[in-house]
């Protein structure tokens, strides 16, 4: 069992910074990304169950990054 706690600024699956502006203090009353963002529902299903409402995923593993690649 991992007891490690969860870091709201970095994403759960990678460690990398989630940009989530709701977790940052200095950002907390500005929209973030991922309001207007199609989050790949694989994404969020792979989420370890400890993780799931604890932190945002960065917009690569919320699958946000490659969407808007292939769309180009």
């Amino acid at each position: 069992m991992n007891t490690s706690p969860i870091d709201p600024n970095t994403c759960p699956v990678c460690g990398a910074s989630n940009r989530c502006t709701l977790a940052n203090p200095r950002t907390v009353g500005q929209a973030c990304w991922c309001f207007t963002a199609a989050i790949d529902p694989a994404a969020l299903e792979a989420l370890p169950e400890e993780a799931r409402g604890q932190a945002c995923l960065c917009p690569q593993c919320a699958g946000v990054d490659a969407a808007s690649r292939n769309a180009s």
